[in-house]
């Protein structure tokens, strides 16, 4: 059996990585760029901690008045009175929350701040277990990430509230930073192969 170059080569319709490679790697450069591009993003949000704060909070709100939209909708489908009346109240609750972001930025950052360090310290902790609980080979790095996960957690809660108008931002900022250099090392390695 033979294959055409745009036929797939596994049945299903699912590429090879080896196809999907090849018909990747003459865009090495547009990768490198968008990597680039994204990276300075993220230089931007280190170095305008506080704007990006602001902007991630929006964000978040913009997403929580889409999902109590959406919670909405579904309550109006509902067939019953009292599932009709609880999608339409937790929608609601969602948009006065997100609205509330909207209007109050920095406020809503205090509480998303400490949301996050305690969101860190509970998933590190989580990492921690169960990085104790696999085989030698992989334990170390599992355990490893639970930690600085958790040390993290921890530093944003003790500095809370006062690190409330950066940290959001830094973290974006940091994010940004990686996964463009994660990008622009995909498009070099696409060039390489």
């Amino acid at each position: 059996m033979t294959y055409s170059h745009n036929a797939d080569p596994i049945p299903g319709g699912r590429a090879s990585l080896g196809t999907a490679i090849e018909r990747l790697k003459h865009r090495w450069g547009w990768m490198v760029a968008f990597g680039v591009l994204v990276s300075l993003f993220g230089v931007a949000a280190l170095i305008l901690d506080v704007t990006a704060t602001i902007a991630s909070v929006y964000t978040i709100a913009i997403f929580i008045i889409i999902a109590g939209t959406a919670e909405i909708a579904t309550g109006i489908g509902a067939k019953s009175w009292g599932r009709f009346f609880l999608w339409i109240l937790g929608g609601l609750l969602y948009i006065v929350a997100g609205a509330f972001a909207l209007a109050n930025p920095l406020i809503a950052a205090y509480f998303l701040t400490l949301m996050l360090g305690a969101g860190m310290i509970a998933t590190g902790a989580v990492r921690i277990y169960l990085g104790s609980q696999l085989g030698k080979d992989i334990r170390g790095s599992v355990v490893f990430a639970g930690v600085l996960t958790l040390i993290i957690g921890v530093l944003i809660v003790i500095g809370w509230p006062a690190n409330t108008p950066f940290i959001l931002g830094i973290l974006l900022g940091v994010d940004l930073l990686f996964w463009g250099l994660a990008w622009v090392s995909f498009g070099f390695r696409l060039r390489q192969a």
